[in-house]
């Protein structure tokens, strides 16, 4: 056990990303000392992400490892304690509130942002992993954008699925949706506007065995799908997989303290970024399942951050 003396700070930060990083440079320069705590993937799914061409303020393509690293530099500098730690435990219940990490590290804070953000669902195979951010994404509006013209798979079946498949109509020239059941879950309006739009096939009671494509440059070239029903396997060339089966958002660790939906998204008050208990605040993916944007990800750390020094200074 380690017996570093308890840390104490106004505003505890956890989790990194843009939600974050914000509501640290925010913190920091309210002049809060705020202390960020990043686990193993610091900067959150943007640093999986290849490719950032719709965050405000850069004309040239960005990376997004790059981003999240200016982000961390910038908090920083402004005066943010930043901590590489896994919070396992937090009390919101005692005053101040406290978290510790998973070496024994205690922290204890008057106020706490909650930005642990959301992973997608992958379909765990080995190929799809390969090509991640090679032709294979969890993203249609991010990455759409770069399969004009060419032919497109979505997995899934819910409303996430349908809603993807349409918009990627807007760039390619075919979209294939690949569902496991053989009606969807998705509302009735969308089937309707899926059912009716000629650029997209559905491929019923079938699911994704493997993706194939090329090494030298590395991209998708098509997958091999089964049936469930006859288990025939046949292949499709497709030039991009979108996998739209979902996210979970990492809020296990508050279960029974904070309110959550029934798919474990943080509630927060309307126009606010604040729980059900005041002086905890959520930004980010962790509450929000309809957005996950970089930028709306951001602009609620700054919600975030000015609604805890206003809670501070009462």
């Amino acid at each position: 056990m380690n017996q570093n003396p308890t840390k104490h700070t106004k505003v505890l930060i956890i989790g990194s990303g843009p939600a974050g990083y914000t509501a640290a440079v925010y913190a920091a320069r309210a002049m809060l000392n705020p202390i960020l705590v990043y686990g193993i993937q610091k900067g959150g799914q943007l640093s999986t992400t290849t490719d950032v061409e719709n965050y405000p303020g850069y004309s040239e393509v960005i990376q997004g490892p790059w981003l999240m690293d200016q982000m961390r530099d910038q908090a920083k500098a402004v005066g943010t304690e930043l901590i590489e730690d896994h919070i396992t435990s937090v009390n919101l219940k005692s005053h101040p509130f406290e978290a510790t990490g998973d070496r024994g590290q205690k922290y204890t804070a008057d106020s706490i942002i909650i930005s642990t953000g959301a992973q997608a669902r992958w379909l765990n195979l080995k190929s799809e992993q390969e090509y991640r951010g090679f032709g294979v994404s969890a993203c249609a509006t991010c990455d759409g954008f770069f399969f004009k013209e060419k032919e497109v798979a979505v997995v899934g079946g819910g409303n996430a699925a349908v809603e993807e498949a349409i918009f990627l109509t807007k760039f390619a020239s075919k979209v294939k949706l690949i569902h496991r059941r053989d009606k969807l879950r998705a509302e009735k309006l969308l089937q309707k506007k899926l059912m009716e739009n000629k650029k997209i096939e559905i491929i019923w009671n079938s699911v994704v065995e493997d993706v194939i494509g090329e090494k030298q440059p590395k991209n998708v070239r098509g997958i091999k799908i089964k049936n469930i029903q006859t288990n025939e396997i046949k292949e499709i060339k497709i030039d991009g997989l979108f996998i739209a089966i979902g996210h979970d958002p990492a809020t296990t660790l508050f279960k029974n303290q904070l309110d959550m939906d029934k798919d474990g998204y943080l509630i927060t008050k309307p126009d606010s970024t604040e729980t059900n208990i005041p002086g905890v605040y959520a930004a980010g993916d962790v509450k929000d399942k309809i957005f996950r944007q970089a930028v709306t990800a951001a602009g609620m750390g700054c919600m975030a951050a000015l609604e805890a020094e206003k809670f501070l200074s009462h």
